[in-house]
Parts: C-alpha cells; sequence; structure tokens
C-alpha cells in the first residue's frame, strides 16, 4: 500500500552531498545570480531613464527583464542558501509559492517574446502602420494581458500539482519542479493536471507558431528590401529577438520535454540549471551586444533624462 501521509515538508537532494561540492556550487550559482541581477537591472535603468529608448521595442525589453529577474529570484537564492547552510528541507507551503513563482515567470517570458515578435513583424512587416497599431495604450495592455495570463496559469497549474497526494518527501532536484513532483506523486488520478498541461500545450503552439510566422513574414519583407543597408538594419533589430527566442525554447524543451523517468538525475540537475539561469543570464547581453542604442545608454551610468516613462 502506498505511503499516502499527509507531507508538510520536501527534501531536496540538490547537487551533492560533499560540503566542498556545496560550497562551489553555492559560489558559482551566487556568481551567476549577481551577474543575472545586475545585468537585467542595468537594462531596466537605461531604459528607463534614457529618452530615446522609451519605444515599444524597449518597454517590451524592460518587461522581459523584470520577468527575467523574478525567474532567476525564485530558485537561485534558495538553493545558495541551502547549500551555504547544508539546510536541503523546504517547506510545503515554499515548495507551493516555488512552483506558482517558476511558472509565473516562465509564463510571462514566453508570453512576452510572443508579444515583441509581433512588434518585429509590425515594425519591418507595416512600417507605416507602426505608430498607430504600436501606440502607448496598446503596448501597456499587450503588457498586461502577457502578465494576467501567466498568472491565472500559473495558478492552475499549481492547484492541478498540488491537489495531488506524494509518497515521499524526496525531490530529486535543486528546488521544487513540477515533474519531479509528479514523479512522486501516488495519485490514482491525474485530470486536473493533465488538463492543465493541455491547456499549456496548446498555448505553447498557438505562440511558438504565431512567432515562427512572425518571422517568415518578416524574411519575405527583408529580402525584398533593395537596400543592403537598410537589409541589414532590419535585421540587426530583429536579431536579438530571434536569439533570445532560440536560447528560450531550446534551453526549456531540453529539460522539459525529455523523458523525466530515463533521465539520470545528473542531467536532470544540469538541464534544470541551463534553463533557469542561461536566458535571464544570456538576454541582457543579446540585446546589449546588437543594439547601439542600449550598449550608449548604458554608458551613461547615470542618466539625466528622468522623466516618466512613455512611448512614442
Amino acid at each position: 500500500m502506498s505511503n499516502t501521509t499527509r507531507v508538510n515538508k520536501f527534501l531536496l537532494l540538490g547537487f551533492s552531498e560533499m560540503r566542498e561540492l556545496q560550497i562551489i556550487h553555492s559560489v558559482i550559482f551566487l556568481a551567476i545570480y549577481l551577474a543575472v541581477l545586475v545585468g537585467n537591472s542595468l537594462i531596466i535603468i537605461a531604459i528607463g531613464f534614457e529618452c530615446h529608448l522609451h519605444k515599444p521595442m524597449y518597454f517590451f525589453l524592460m518587461n522581459l527583464s523584470l520577468a527575467d529577474l523574478g525567474f532567476v529570484s525564485v530558485t537561485i537564492p534558495r538553493s545558495v542558501f541551502s547549500s551555504l547552510f547544508n539546510t536541503q528541507w523546504i517547506s510545503y507551503s515554499e515548495c507551493v509559492s516555488q512552483v506558482f513563482f517558476l511558472i509565473f515567470f516562465m509564463a510571462s517570458d514566453f508570453a512576452l517574446l510572443t508579444v515583441m515578435a509581433y512588434d518585429r513583424y509590425i515594425a519591418i512587416c507595416n512600417p507605416l502602420c507602426y505608430e498607430t497599431v504600436m501606440h502607448k495604450e496598446a503596448c501597456v495592455h499587450m503588457a498586461a494581458i502577457s502578465w494576467i495570463a501567466a498568472l491565472l496559469y500559473a495558478l492552475l497549474h499549481t492547484v492541478g500539482t498540488f491537489t495531488m497526494t506524494f509518497c515521499s518527501k524526496v525531490i530529486d532536484q535543486f528546488f521544487c519542479e513540477i515533474p519531479q513532483l509528479l514523479k512522486i506523486s501516488c495519485s490514482d488520478s491525474y485530470v486536473i493536471e493533465t488538463v492543465v498541461h493541455l491547456i499549456g500545450a496548446c498555448l505553447s503552439f498557438i505562440s511558438f507558431f504565431f512567432i515562427i510566422f512572425s518571422y517568415v513574414q518578416i524574411f519575405r519583407a527583408v529580402i525584398r528590401i533593395p537596400s543592403i543597408q537598410v537589409r541589414k538594419k532590419s535585421i540587426s533589430t530583429c536579431s536579438p529577438h530571434f536569439l533570445a527566442v532560440s536560447l528560450f525554447l531550446f534551453t526549456t524543451s531540453f529539460a522539459y520535454l525529455k523523458p523525466i523517468s530515463n533521465s539520470s538525475s545528473s542531467l536532470n540537475l544540469v538541464a534544470s540549471a541551463i534553463y533557469t539561469l542561461i536566458p535571464p543570464l544570456m538576454n541582457p547581453i543579446i540585446y546589449s551586444l546588437r543594439n547601439k542604442q542600449i550598449k550608449t545608454a548604458l554608458r551613461k551610468y547615470l542618466p539625466f533624462c528622468k522623466t516618466p516613462i512613455y512611448l512614442h
């Protein structure tokens, strides 16, 4: 008979039980977390205080940086704390919170990347309509819908996961991750979580299809531009977003689409570390290296333009 005793806390196994490796893990994670914190904060500060960056593309980029900051802050500080103080136990309520906010910020990332693809589609394929379509109110509404949709999806996913009973307290991961929680579940019915997964799969497919469609149209529009200089400029405005989307989809797909039951513990840990750390770390680099306006704003350190954010 399965042990369905009420679980009030979980044991996160983490990367290693060796004290030396725990210290190394905490130092590496802390260094990466600080880099993510600094990189995304600089992007937010640059866009918030530099008047020339008060445009739709940068408005969505600022929202993406906020989502990345939240995404990495859900798991990494807790993991560093656990390794430093050798406390692998996590309370039930903290685990619920971790799952909720992880899904919330992850879904927000994907939703914002989809909206940013639409922004680039309008800018390249319908430049004469850009000011009319991507006005201030429309941008605010699209960002708000992205955050609200992610919030609702995270709530559904969290409820679906924690309505199940668990046969074990041991999670073979360094944070509360849904695939690992499903692995230790002993519920006979997965109806709620299955429905939520189907909803998520449908929404992900629609977003993915929309992003692909947008870039197909962008590519067709770019190759018809007679001027090589204008063509290069158009590509340079789209390439950061395309790289960010590719990085996000590749890392999350690698972590969530592989069969958990047949995967080794070390592979699961590495895959989770990659998708929780690499996109938030690389996004500021991708957008700052390929964007002259961002680089110029970042060089100013303390911008003199401190008017409230608005969209031209």
